[in-house]
């Protein structure tokens, strides 16, 4: 697999990850990797982005090649972002997620992170469908 280092390698697994909601693209990404506060962790099928502030840390995506699912890579990730995130400074880390995105609900659930909240029509899939966007929260570094 591609380096995941470039916005382009990023967008395009993004690309092979998403549908709903839509896939970022390239500008998207080197838009969000060129700010202090955003950082990237990766593993040789996937990469978590994340940003962190004032003692918080959002994971903004977190994307996996399909052929590479239910093999503990999305795991991975999220320990390697809570660990970048505790380095810088982080307390607490939270994500939105897409409500019928069942396999990240899972992993989320799995690692720790509890519902907060709701969005209401936060996401829009390709097609056009309204996504409702459940908040979910951690306590890391405690």
């Amino acid at each position: 697999m591609t380096s995941l280092k470039t916005p382009q390698a990023l967008a395009a697994l993004h690309a092979r990850s998403f549908t709903s909601p839509r896939p970022w693209s390239a500008d998207e990404f080197a838009s969000l990797l060129c700010q202090k506060l955003v950082f990237l962790v990766t593993v040789p099928s996937g990469f978590a982005l994340g940003r962190a502030i004032a003692g918080e840390a959002e994971l903004l995506t977190i994307a996996v090649a399909p052929n590479a699912r239910r093999m503990g890579a999305g795991r991975t990730l999220m320990d390697l972002f809570e660990n970048e995130a505790i380095a810088r400074e982080s307390t607490e880390s939270f994500l939105e997620v897409a409500e019928d995105n069942l396999a990240a609900l899972s992993l989320y659930r799995g690692v720790g992170y509890r519902e907060s909240g709701l969005r209401r029509g936060y996401y829009r899939s390709q097609s056009g469908t309204i996504l409702d966007a459940q908040v979910f929260r951690k306590t890391i570094g405690a």
